[in-house]
């Protein structure tokens, strides 16, 4: 690894997601919503093999996140971090060794500072990340419903960031979403929409960004032509901006 921090996806959006991020202690894999089959096909296309892997983070337990993560801790013995809330919303069967995230508190795995934070999503306790090595932050932030002061005060100062820019709420409205499901991807608990991202992002300040990713990308309302013409106008500090997608997610990107 020729930097101290580089991170990369196996796949983003509905249908499975999953996050690497690499320091220079370890491979940490955040989330896997695919099986082992596919998360190995996945992990050899970036050069990596799950032998390799430090530990398994899980945001939450939506399937599309959590559907590959007890198999995959069973079959190469991997510690798996959560919260209670997780946990519990799911029966995963034994794991070899689980590590709950009691009250969002922060804590280290081998030298990686891993900051929990709470989002408003419709999840049991769901979690997203803020990384920190060598003086190197990384923050993932997808699935949430809508921007609380509290995650706002957590994504500053990042050196690189994971985003999510769901959907177009046209796009979603006039789509063949049921009412329920509309209201719910919408609602101040479900994903962002591309306006809310680059609302949050105006909010923020970007100049030390290296790399910003727009993720969780819905393949049903949205496009990656809606996405970057609603964030241009605010990503032009940032030195690259990439745009993850489902079936190859994104390739390494290196923070120094």
């Amino acid at each position: 690894m020729s930097s101290p921090l580089r991170f990369a996806s196996l796949g983003s959006g509905s249908r499975g997601n999953s996050t690497l991020v690499e320091w220079g202690a370890g491979t940490l894999l955040i989330d896997c919503g695919f099986s082992v089959k596919q998360a190995n096909e996945r992990l050899q296309r970036l050069g990596k093999r799950a032998e390799e892997l430090t530990a398994i983070l899980v945001t939450h337990e939506h399937a599309d996140h959590i559907k590959g993560v007890a198999a995959m801790a069973r079959r190469y013995d991997l510690p798996v971090y959560m919260t209670p809330g997780t946990y519990h919303s799911r029966n995963l069967g034994d794991l070899p060794d689980l590590r709950l995230i009691e009250a969002y508190q922060p804590f280290e795995i081998n030298q990686l500072q891993v900051t929990p934070v709470a989002v408003p999503h419709d999840a049991r306790e769901p979690s997203q990340f803020v990384f920190e090595y060598a003086g190197l932050r990384l923050g993932v932030l997808t699935d949430l419903g809508s921007i609380t002061a509290h995650v706002e005060a957590h994504y500053q100062d990042l050196d690189a960031m994971v985003l999510e820019a769901n959907h177009d709420p046209v796009m979603l409205a006039s789509g063949d979403y049921p009412p329920s499901l509309k209201q719910r991807v919408g609602g101040l608990w479900g994903h962002l929409s591309n306006q809310q991202a680059a609302g949050f992002l105006q909010r923020l300040d970007c100049a030390r960004l290296q790399h910003l990713v727009i993720a969780h990308i819905s393949q049903q309302n949205n496009s990656l032509e809606l996405a970057q013409a609603t964030l241009a106008p605010v990503t032009a500090e940032v030195k690259q901006v990439t745009f993850a997608c489902q079936n190859q997610g994104f390739d390494w990107l290196s923070v120094s």
